[in-house]
């Protein structure tokens, strides 16, 4: 009895030895299957298909199409112009004219050949140079060239999305001439300046449009509106008096309602520039590089903190020769540049009475007002030839960037 029982343990050890050794070869014939046919071979047969399919379709509309076009109601529409001659049968019966197919205005099949050639999956919008080198192997049409270039001017995915390689859009324009001086002003910050031992680690710079005279005011990152104000005031209002208008960026501290509201309390505009025209801000971004230079210069010849030799350099700025008004800052703003050690004293002072100091005045600011007139005039030739001109009309529709 024993014995029996052994060979039948051992018989169905070999049992399921042998069942488990099929269910193996059965799951790796499955798995080589699976790597041999992927997945994706019967979805992409799906969809080579489905392209036959629309190009049979398309092809037999063509044909229809072509039919209608060759119509004597619809010769005329056609444009062909005696060169319907030209156009030869294919093996497949669609006329063709040097073996590219003819797309008829009849039907709208341009409409979805461009659709097809510019919008699908397989195309992903080109430009029209492209799309039309992809077209005219197949397809041929009068004007297909102009069509397919007003086609992808007016796609809209393709303006919002394609980068600029145009000059810019639109002529220079410039803010308006200022009539006195420190009516019109421009400000702007200097910032992550190294921390000096006072813990001043920006420069406020203050232009005013007319003299290009400057303020150059050391603070801290840290300044409250409040201080910011009190600065305003006691440096700029003591000498100069309220501006009418102030251009500048959109630095939080300017678009801030504390300083809108003070502003309007004191009666001046504020003028913001955008990202994506600086020039309105640019008298202010010139100063500053100037500043910079200044700043090194002194820090490496001088040594020191930089605000040290901060109120030097606004006295060395205000009273050097600046090219847009062919005269220094100082001399604009008090009639003669100031005295320095190597220009100690006048020869021959001049006394003028009152009335003529007044109109001695007058000519000078005059004389400015030319003269940077003059250099906005060569500022915009300059800047115009790179741009070209651009014009809406009221309720046209445009497309706005909101990131550089």
């Amino acid at each position: 009895m024993r014995g029996g029982a052994d060979q039948y343990k051992k018989a169905k050890i070999k049992e399921s030895v042998h069942l488990d050794a099929m269910v193996r070869t059965q799951e790796e014939k499955k798995s080589q299957e699976a790597i041999q046919k992927p997945k994706g071979i019967e979805k992409s047969r799906r969809v080579r298909a489905l392209r036959l399919e629309l190009q049979v379709d398309l092809f037999n509309q063509i044909k229809e199409a072509q039919k209608q076009a060759q119509e004597d109601e619809n010769k005329e529409k056609e444009g062909m112009k005696g060169m319907t001659e030209q156009l030869i049968k294919g093996d497949d019966e669609i006329l063709q004219m040097n073996t590219r197919i003819w797309v008829p205005v009849s039907g709208g099949l341009r409409e979805r050949v461009l659709e097809e050639a510019h919008k699908s999956k397989c195309m992903m919008h080109p430009g029209s140079d492209k799309m039309y080198k992809n077209l005219k192997e197949n397809y041929w049409w009068i004007g297909m060239k102009k069509d397919i270039t007003a086609y992808v001017a007016k796609c809209l995915t393709c303006s919002q999305v394609k980068a600029e390689h145009q000059k810019p859009s639109g002529m220079l324009q410039q803010l308006e001439l200022p009539v006195w001086k420190w009516e019109m002003i421009t400000v702007d910050f200097i910032t992550k300046l190294p921390r000096t031992s006072h813990g001043n680690d920006r420069i406020w710079v203050i232009v005013d449009r007319l003299t290009k005279s400057a303020h150059f005011l050391a603070m801290k990152e840290t300044y409250s509106m409040d201080r910011l104000a009190q600065l305003y005031v006691n440096e700029i209002v003591s000498l100069h008096g309220m501006p009418l208008s102030i251009v500048s960026d959109r630095d939080s501290h300017f678009t801030s309602r504390f300083w809108q509201s003070f502003q309007k309390a004191l009666g001046t505009r504020l003028n913001f520039n955008t990202a994506y025209h600086p020039q309105t801000d640019g008298q202010s971004e010139r100063t500053i590089q100037t500043l910079e230079d200044m700043l090194r210069a002194c820090v490496i010849d001088f040594g020191g903190s930089w605000d040290d030799h901060l109120p030097l350099m606004e006295f060395s700025y205000n009273n050097s020769y600046h090219s847009s008004i062919q005269t220094a800052p100082f001399e604009a703003l008090y009639g003669r540049k100031c005295r320095t050690p190597i220009c100690w004293s006048e020869i021959g002072e001049n006394q003028l009475s009152g009335p003529e100091i007044v109109q001695e005045t007058t000519d000078k600011v005059f004389q400015i007002r030319e003269r940077l007139k003059a250099a906005r005039d060569r500022q915009k030739s300059y800047a115009d030839r790179r741009r070209k001109p651009l014009e809406f009309n009221v309720n046209d529709k445009v497309l706005l960037k909101d990131s550089p």
